[in-house]
């Protein structure tokens, strides 16, 4: 009987998708009221199966700020589905659940940053021998770990231009056992069709991960474009605030799910209770500012194409880009975002010095603080230089994060700026 428990509780560790564990998350939350049929992406975003408290009505998720969790007997073990918050936190557990559900995936596995949920996807599904089609512009750190710490393993990666489906497929081997997309990419802003590319994977038997960050679920999710798996950076979007960072890796169905699970718990790799807690409260805005972010961003784009110091602007709203058709076909409700980048005319430097605020010279993005970057010296620093041009990014590219402010406060600080170099 004994040797049973144990197997059960040892069988639980790999599979947090067991029928207790979910259980365990509605019992602590009083039962769902009726409610509106059919709500919409807004109303989720605030609520997201998160209800009141059970035993207080406190209509916040409660910090589960505990170690382990006391079992009434060896029979009864994780019969609340809780044992030791490495493997689940009450509180880190309900975030999870509201991200997948936004994300409209089975689940997901939350952790300490965007890298961590990149590292968590490539260990989960590539083993040395194994090969991987990637966008050959992501975010400088995916490149970096790709280059220094899974090539040397034994793993192999083709970066490609994503911009057309043939070039993914093209690379293609008999060994590809990933396609990692990103769209819109960091910093360029290229949009991957991720309803061809997955009807690739699909086609190939490759399972298709998105690293969706600049998009967010309000504007695009990969998973409803045929996807297997979405990364976000929590640090981002969701958070919005500067306030903490976080990693999430979205799984599409109970399989994948188990296999993130997995790793998630042998590497220890989680996201603190106290950073779920002020997650949940942040992400409940992310709709209304990322409405006032893509508005904003068109507008400084906008003025930004008729600069005579600025010599191209990329934004996804601009009938200039070009991948309008897609950005339009795969961006919800005419949304583009609040990323958008231009190259100056003039010495970077002395622009990023000059800005005044309310623009901030600082790395990261998705705030409701506007961050403007120089890309080359700064984020992407890490690429090699032949590699960085290669895709476009020059030493005068300047990554713009559109945040809340008042759209014509920060036009005047970047013609104040521009003007001066």
């Amino acid at each position: 009987m004994l040797a049973q428990k144990l197997a059960r509780g040892a069988t639980s560790l790999r599979s947090a998708s067991a029928p207790w564990l979910r259980q365990s998350i509605r019992s602590l939350s009083l039962k769902d009221h009726s409610w509106v049929p059919d709500c919409s992406l807004d109303t989720h975003i605030v609520h997201g199966g998160v209800c009141p408290d059970e035993k207080t009505g406190a209509i916040l998720t409660p910090v589960y700020l505990s170690t382990t969790f006391v079992q009434e007997s060896v029979d009864q073990y994780l019969a609340k589905g809780f044992s030791y918050s490495r493997t689940n936190n009450p509180t880190v557990k309900m975030l999870e659940e509201k991200v997948a559900k936004i994300e409209n995936g089975y689940d997901s596995i939350c952790v300490s940053t965007g890298m961590a949920a990149t590292a968590s996807c490539i260990n989960a599904f590539m083993n040395s021998g194994d090969h991987c089609v990637i966008t050959n512009c992501s975010y400088g750190g995916t490149n970096r770990i790709c280059r220094e710490q899974f090539g040397p393993l034994g793993m192999s990666f083709s970066f490609v231009d994503f911009a057309d489906p043939k070039n993914v497929e093209e690379a293609i081997r008999p060994n590809t056992k990933l396609i990692f997309s990103e769209s819109p990419t960091n910093p360029t802003l290229t949009l991957a069709d991720l309803d061809a590319i997955s009807e690739i994977a699909q086609r190939h038997g490759i399972l298709h991960v998105c690293d969706s960050t600049f998009a967010t679920p309000y504007i695009c999710r990969p998973l409803d474009h045929g996807c297997d798996l979405t990364i976000q950076s929590l640090t981002k979007y969701y958070d919005g605030l500067n306030i903490g960072t976080g990693g999430a890796l979205v799984a599409k169905t109970p399989e994948l799910y188990e296999r993130i699970k997995l790793i998630q718990n042998m590497h220890g790799n989680i996201m603190s209770p106290l950073t779920a807690y002020m997650m949940l409260q942040t992400m409940k805005t992310m709709g209304l500012r990322i409405r006032q972010q893509s508005s904003s961003a068109m507008k400084i784009a906008t003025f930004l194409e008729s600069h005579p110091k600025v010599s191209k602007v990329v934004y996804p709203g601009l009938a200039s880009h070009p991948q309008k058709e897609l950005a339009d076909r795969q961006h919800r409700d005419g949304l583009h975002g609040g990323m958008l980048w231009f190259d100056v005319k003039g010495d970077p430097i002395k622009l990023m010095d000059g800005i005044k605020r309310p623009w901030t010279l600082c790395e990261n993005l998705g705030a409701a603080e506007s961050i403007i970057t120089a890309c080359a010296v700064m984020t992407h620093a890490n690429m090699l230089r032949e590699d960085r041009l290669k895709v476009g990014i020059t030493d005068g590219f300047i990554r713009v994060s559109v945040g809340i402010e008042d759209p014509e406060d920060l036009i005047r600080g970047l013609d104040d700026a521009l003007n001066s170099i």
